[in-house]
């Protein structure tokens, strides 16, 4: 996919909220890991007292909803997206507190002075960017010496993959962008920072109701061969797989969390 349908795409898909709700509500309801992605990404947040804290790419903004208590330690916190209407939702779901900011910003543009945030996060957004270099040499720019980047991403061998078997005698293949997965992620990181680390999250769908998986796959862009395929032959597919009235879905997310800058940077 070239740089300009991929920016399409994503304005497309981040256009509003709905497909992103429909995406986070199925982990929600069917993850056997009952800690939660959010809860357990935040549990690595290390952010000091009145520290200034950039967030690329919050989407909804849903997870600093459930964690006041870490707004209310930030000195300054952004909270950012690509999308107006995401940062919209955003403020919406955060509401108003004296130390949040809410802007429309391009990852691979940041309009802050070097060396301004103790901490930046980029959550399942990465591969969407054009120019992933330029970007992360942004993020490296404006975070301190001593500051830390934490990006969670997805990995090539999980719901995807698994849903893209199952129904391959239909055409539907595996598009979706690997330009940032756990699998890549860290060689990408090392160009820019000196010490990278990697944390998996350990969890799989339970589904019980295969109605919502095939809402969850229409709403996404990497599956896009799936025109062509009627609700109900999906629906079929899926259903015979089940075992025991559950679907067994594989999942495979983490993060990375980065620190230090390379001698080329």
């Amino acid at each position: 996919m070239n740089e300009i349908n991929d920016s399409r795409t994503v304005e497309k898909q981040y256009s509003s909220s709905n497909n992103l709700n429909t995406r986070i509500s199925i982990h929600d309801k069917y993850s056997t890991n009952k800690q939660g992605f959010a809860n357990w990404i935040y549990s690595y947040y290390e952010i000091p007292e009145d520290a200034w804290v950039l967030e690329l790419g919050c989407g909804t903004g849903s997870m600093w909803k459930e964690h006041k208590d870490m707004i209310q330690k930030c000195g300054h916190l952004v909270l950012s997206d690509y999308s107006d209407a995401m940062v919209e939702t955003t403020r919406n779901n955060v509401g108003g507190h004296a130390n949040v900011e809410f802007k429309a910003i391009d990852i691979q543009d940041i309009h802050y002075e070097d060396d301004t945030f103790d901490v930046v996060i980029a959550n399942m957004m990465l591969y969407h960017v054009p120019d992933l270099e330029k970007a992360l040499a942004e993020v490296r720019r404006v975070l301190k010496e001593d500051g830390k980047f934490y990006c969670a991403t997805f990995g090539e061998h999980g719901i995807i993959e698994y849903l893209s078997s199952l129904l391959c005698e239909y055409g539907v293949e595996d598009d979706v962008n690997k330009n940032f997965t756990l699998q890549n992620g860290g060689e990408i990181l090392q160009r820019v920072f000196a010490d990278v680390e990697r944390k998996d999250y350990e969890d799989s769908l339970a589904v019980t109701d295969v109605g919502d998986l095939v809402d969850y796959i229409y709403s996404l862009s990497g599956m896009t061969t799936l025109g062509d395929v009627p609700k109900d032959k999906i629906h079929a597919v899926l259903q015979s797989h089940m075992v025991n009235g559950i679907l067994s879905v594989p999942k495979e997310y983490g993060m990375f969390i980065a620190c230090g800058e390379t001698e080329l940077h």
